[in-house]
């Protein structure tokens, strides 16, 4: 057993950092009122500007150094919720950290609560009492969200009344979210042979978690919490109709709140499996899942009276062109290429187009291989291809695979370097600093694809007659 004492230092250090975090968010979080220009360096020029960054510097390094000192093991799933119970607590009384997009939320659930829809037109034309708090990126955007999360939205304007209130109950929804997570992994893992403490620290104790999910209030936490309930009903209810469909439901409300989430819902058609993968196990056992799913998506869509115009917002998610995305990287080094000869080739929409057609093959071979395999990692492993091979990536995508990696026995190096790393992307007032770095970032992340997609063609003709991705497995902890 590792030493009592260490465990204290995490715990507290983490604490630590979490409050710091909360300071800064004081005194330079998402703020309501939008502030045009905003630049690293014009925060450092500002008033508490120091303090600000410093406050964020430091709490992030804390909260990101805890959570790498304790990732082979901790000492119980009690310790975990504990723990990070206690980092959440000065995230929760303050402003929102890294994004706007909550405010975003709000006027959309204002849209709705005067009686507009909020999928027929961007937030400006069609009135919101808080514009100002917007990004303008986004203010003449339709909703991209599916209609549970809109009709949440508008019911959290009807709670809330003010501003304030709306951000509230949007935050609360955002703690309920994580709480179903943290409530479904331990079973979960235990349903996949890995120790529930080790998976909900990989989630819970990442600090993407507690910065993006639940001080930024991000909608992702409730498609987040559905989807790995409907995962757990689904393994539980293997072989069984009703349990297989209240499965598929709730992995099809996941869906009403992002339309990712969709990419799971073939997994755990192999994953209500109740024997080996036949065809006719599938139609049995698989279809009352999809059945749910699309029971769920289509009764909400219609419950709503908003039609099918979130389906039509989901194309102008990829109004940001960050190097952050592989794809958009790519297109934007090829298009720095072209400049040095002076030419304008605009690359990025077919990059990211030709990025979309490798991640509808590369789901199709994860399924494929799936059916032999652990479908609950096929589902984590298509997650992760999903947010790789998106035209858009932004901080709180990560948590998408990560909640799902984190029941299964991938090895925790892969989960927690990329973590680390993301968690230092965004400034307290949601300054994104991919926006900084395009030249450098493109070309960086280029290089890392490039390299990454020769090992992986190295590694793979040298494990050709081996059964499964030996380097992404570990040996599951003792459970200390």
């Amino acid at each position: 057993m590792v030493a009592v004492p260490r465990f204290r230092v995490v715990r507290y250090a983490g604490l630590a950092g979490a409050i710091l975090l909360a300071v800064g968010a004081r005194f330079g979080g998402v703020l309501p009122q939008w502030r045009a220009g905003v630049t690293p360096v014009g925060i450092w020029q500002s008033e508490h500007g120091p303090l600000i960054l410093g406050c964020w510097l430091v709490g992030t390094a804390l909260l990101a150094g805890a959570w790498w000192a304790a990732r082979d093991g901790v000492p119980s799933t009690r310790w975990v919720y504990v723990t990070t119970g206690l980092w959440l607590l000065p995230l929760l009384a303050a402003p929102p950290l890294g994004s706007r997009d909550v405010y975003s939320y709000a006027c959309q659930g204002a849209v709705l609560h005067d009686g507009g829809n909020p999928y027929a037109g961007g937030v400006r034309g069609l009135g919101c009492p808080w514009l100002d708090s917007v990004s303008p990126t986004w203010q003449d955007s339709p909703a991209p969200y599916g209609p549970v999360f809109v009709l949440l939205a508008g019911l959290a304007v009807a709670i809330g009344g003010t501003l304030a209130g709306t951000l509230a109950v949007l935050r609360l929804y955002a703690v309920l979210g994580v709480a179903l997570t943290a409530a479904c992994l331990p079973a979960l893992a235990r349903r996949c042979g890995v120790p529930p403490q080790r998976a909900l620290w990989l989630l819970l104790g990442c600090p993407i978690v507690a910065v993006h999910l639940v001080s930024g209030a991000h909608n992702d936490a409730l498609m987040l919490g559905l989807l790995t309930a409907g995962l757990l009903v689904t393994v539980v209810g293997r072989g069984r109709p009703l349990p297989l469909f209240a499965g598929g439901v709730l992995l099809g409300l996941a869906v009403g709140i992002k339309v990712t989430a969709g990419v799971v819902v073939p997994f755990a058609m192999l994953a209500a499996l109740s024997g080996p993968y036949r065809f006719r196990a599938l139609l049995r056992d698989g279809v009352p899942v999809a059945a749910g799913a699309a029971f769920a998506v289509l009764a909400v869509t219609g419950l709503s009276g908003l039609g099918w115009g979130w389906v039509d917002g989901l194309a102008r998610s990829g109004d940001s062109v960050q190097w952050t995305s592989p794809p958009t990287a790519f297109g934007l080094t090829v298009d720095y290429a072209g400049r040095l000869f002076g030419v304008d080739l605009d690359a990025v929409p077919v990059t990211r187009l030709v990025g979309l057609g490798l991640l509808g093959v590369l789901l199709v071979l994860l399924w494929w291989r799936a059916r032999r395999a652990d479908p609950v990692l096929g589902a984590g492993l298509a997650l992760t291809a999903t947010v790789a091979l998106a035209p858009v990536f932004h901080p709180w995508y990560a948590t998408w695979p990560l909640a799902v990696l984190a029941a299964t026995a991938i090895a925790g190096r892969w989960l927690v370097v990329p973590g680390l790393l993301i968690s230092f992307l965004t400034l307290p007032d949601g300054t994104n600093l991919a926006r900084f770095s395009k030249l450098p970032g493109a070309l960086a992340m280029t290089a890392f694809v490039l390299i990454v997609a020769l090992l992986g063609v190295r590694a793979t003709r040298r494990r050709r007659v081996e059964p499964d991705l030996p380097e992404l497995a570990e040996t599951a902890p003792s459970g200390r």
